[in-house]
């Protein structure tokens, strides 16, 4: 008989962590969500304040909203956390949501962030560069950030869809800088 595996503990529990955090959003008819799970401009003498600038990613405004991001977490994230471990993942996962959280707080104080959107788009950069060997770009990080980088500018200018193109871009950037980073670390490549 096959037993279950928790084979991706850093995606699997940011997977758990947001569905909970969906289901009491719904339970407190958005409360939690708006208290924890959301950056956006208030005191910072009010500790919740620097709790959401990590918090963020984990809320979702929706079930839709919810899937679209869960989905693509779940098929992204674990060949990344097997290829880079547990710890250096979660350490770039920490390192966008805070990020894009103080660019959120600064940039964009009448509107709220919330969403893994962001930490998405950081792994999707993140997995182009797999297979970078030493001194060369990978093609395929060239044709993802000029597709990636193109339709966020686009729908930025042309779309008016409340979707947080620019904290897109900075997980993109993120993702990026930090895959060239861990590369030359570990000298992956």
């Amino acid at each position: 008989m096959r037993k279950l595996q928790y084979n991706s503990p850093v995606i699997l529990t940011f997977f758990v962590i947001s569905f909970f955090s969906l289901i009491l959003g719904y339970i407190t008819n958005t409360w939690t969500t708006h208290t924890f799970f959301s950056v956006y401009r208030a005191s910072m003498a009010n500790p919740l304040t620097y709790i959401r600038f990590l918090g963020h990613i984990f809320g979702h405004a929706n079930m839709e909203h919810f899937l679209g991001n869960m989905l693509l977490l779940l098929v992204v994230g674990p060949p990344l956390e097997e290829r880079y471990g547990s710890s250096t993942l979660l350490i770039g996962i920490v390192m966008t949501a805070v990020v894009s959280g103080i660019l959120q707080y600064i940039f964009f104080p009448h509107t709220a962030l919330l969403g893994a959107s962001g930490i998405v788009f950081m792994l999707i950069m993140l997995s182009s560069l797999s297979g970078m060997k030493e001194g060369k770009i990978p093609l395929t990080l060239i044709f993802v950030a000029i597709l990636y980088l193109g339709r966020e500018v686009y729908e930025m200018i042309f779309v008016q869809d409340r979707i947080a193109n620019f904290m897109h871009i900075v997980g993109g950037a993120c993702g990026t800088m930090f895959g060239f980073g861990v590369a030359r670390k570990k000298n992956l490549y």
